[in-house]
C-alpha cells in the first residue's frame, strides 16, 4: 500500500526524488549552520532567521516541482514562447532600472512585497526549452542555415548578450548548454562553431569597449577576479584561501555538522563557498564526495530514462535542465576548491537563495515530467524518435 500511495503522487524516476530529497536536507543542514555571522550581523543574532527564510523557499520549491512534474511535458513547449517573450523584456529592464549591487544590476525589485526577483533565472529555463522546441520541430531540415539555424541562434544570442553585462558566468552557462543541445540536435558542426566564434567577438568587444570607459563596471571585477586568481598571492585570494582551510580542516570526515570554524571568516559560506562549508563539517567522504555523486546521479539518471523517449523534444528539454544544472554545480564546487575562478554561481538547491532555488525547482520538476511520461510510453509500447 506504501508503495501504491507514492506510484500514485510522486511518479517519475524514484532515483532523482530521492537525490532532491538528499540535497534539501543538505541545504537546510548547510545554511543554518553558515549563517550565523550574517544572522548576528543583520539580524540581532536571530540564528534561526535564515533557515526557517530557506526552508520556505524550498517548501515553495518543492510545491512547484511537484506541480511541474504533473504537467505533460509537451506543455512546456508551448509556454517556452511566453517565457521568452516575458524574459527579454525583463532583462532589457533590469540593465535599466534593475537594482543594483557589487556594481551589477541583476535583479528586479517587486513592488509592495519587498522582495527581489533575479530574471535570469527565467530566462535561461525559458531558453532552454525555446531551444529544446526549436530543435525537435526543425529536425526535418535541421542542416539548413535559414530555416533551422538562424531561428535557434538569434534568440540565444540576445538572450546571452542581455545577461552577459551584468552575470558573465550566467550567460556562459546557459551559452553552453544551448551549443550542447545544438549538437545534440544534430545542428551542422560548421553553425555550431560560427555561433561560438560570434559569441566570442562580442564578449571581447563589450570587455574592450568597457576597458577603454571611465567606468568598467563589471569588467573590472572580471578582469580582478582572473589576476587575483593567476597571481598565487594570499593577498590577492583571501576568499580562496579560506577556502581551503575549510576543506582542509574537515578531513576525510568532517568536524560534523554545526562545527564549522571557517564560516566565521570566509565570504559568502551560505552560497558561493557552500561547499567548502559541507566539506569542513561532514568531510571529504560523506561531504564531498557525496555532493559530486549525488550531481552525477541526478544526470546519469537523465540520460539512461531518456534512452527509452520516443520525442525529440522529451530528450532535449530533460538533458537541457539537466546538463545546465550539473554543469553549475561542477562550476561552484570547482570555484570553492580554487579550479576556477570566483563566478558566484550557487549550487543548484544548497546554496541559500530565492528565486535560483525556485527555478531549480522547476526544472527539476519538468525533468521529472519528462522522465514520467517516458515510463507512461514505454509502458504502452514506446516507439522510435520523432519530433514533439
Amino acid at each position: 500500500m506504501h508503495n501504491n500511495w507514492l506510484e500514485k503522487y510522486f511518479k517519475g524516476d524514484r532515483t532523482i526524488w530521492l537525490v532532491v530529497f538528499i540535497l534539501t536536507l543538505f541545504s537546510l543542514l548547510a545554511v543554518y549552520s553558515s549563517t550565523g555571522t550574517l544572522a548576528y550581523k543583520y539580524q540581532s543574532g536571530n540564528t534561526e532567521f535564515y533557515l526557517f527564510r530557506q526552508a520556505r523557499f524550498l517548501i515553495i520549491g518543492l510545491a512547484l516541482m511537484y506541480l511541474a512534474h504533473r504537467v505533460r511535458y509537451n506543455v512546456y513547449s508551448r509556454l517556452s514562447q511566453i517565457g521568452l517573450i516575458i524574459a527579454i523584456p525583463l532583462l532589457l529592464l533590469t540593465l535599466i532600472i534593475g537594482t543594483n549591487l557589487n556594481s551589477a544590476s541583476r535583479w528586479l525589485s517587486l513592488p509592495g512585497i519587498n522582495t527581489t526577483f533575479q530574471t535570469s533565472d527565467l530566462a535561461k529555463l525559458a531558453l532552454i526549452m525555446f531551444v529544446a522546441r526549436m530543435l525537435s520541430r526543425k529536425q526535418d531540415n535541421i542542416k539548413d542555415f535559414k530555416t533551422a539555424f538562424l531561428p535557434i541562434m538569434i534568440p540565444v544570442l540576445i538572450v546571452c548578450g542581455l545577461i552577459l553585462p551584468a552575470n558573465l558566468s550566467t550567460s556562459l552557462l546557459v551559452f553552453f548548454t544551448c551549443v550542447v543541445l545544438m549538437f545534440i540536435g544534430r545542428i551542422n558542426m560548421k553553425y555550431i562553431l560560427y555561433m561560438g566564434l560570434i559569441g566570442a567577438l562580442c564578449l571581447g568587444l563589450f570587455v574592450v569597449i568597457k576597458l577603454n570607459s571611465s567606468d568598467t563596471g563589471r569588467v573590472g571585477t572580471w578582469k580582478a577576479r582572473l589576476e587575483h586568481f593567476n597571481s598565487g598571492d594570499s593577498d590577492d585570494n583571501y576568499q580562496a584561501d579560506q577556502a581551503k582551510i575549510a576543506i582542509a580542516g574537515g578531513g576525510l570526515v568532517g568536524k560534523f555538522p554545526g562545527n564549522s570554524t571557517q564560516r566565521n571568516f570566509l565570504p559568502h559560506p551560505y552560497s558561493d563557498f557552500i561547499f567548502a562549508i559541507i566539506i569542513e563539517e561532514y568531510g571529504f567522504l560523506f561531504g564531498g564526495v557525496l555532493m559530486i555523486f549525488l550531481y552525477l546521479l541526478l544526470f546519469f539518471r537523465v540520460i539512461r530514462f531518456i534512452n527509452h523517449s520516443p520525442r525529440a523534444f522529451a530528450t532535449l528539454l530533460a538533458v537541457g535542465c539537466s546538463f545546465m544544472l550539473v554543469f553549475q554545480a561542477l562550476i561552484n564546487m570547482a570555484v570553492a576548491v580554487n579550479l576556477f575562478p570566483v563566478t558566484g554561481q550557487p549550487l543548484p538547491l544548497v546554496s541559500m537563495g530565492g528565486t535560483s532555488t525556485l527555478f531549480t525547482s522547476i526544472a527539476l520538476g519538468i525533468i521529472l515530467s519528462v522522465s514520467r511520461e517516458v515510463e507512461k510510453e514505454k509502458k504502452e509500447g514506446g516507439g522510435e524518435l520523432a519530433t514533439a
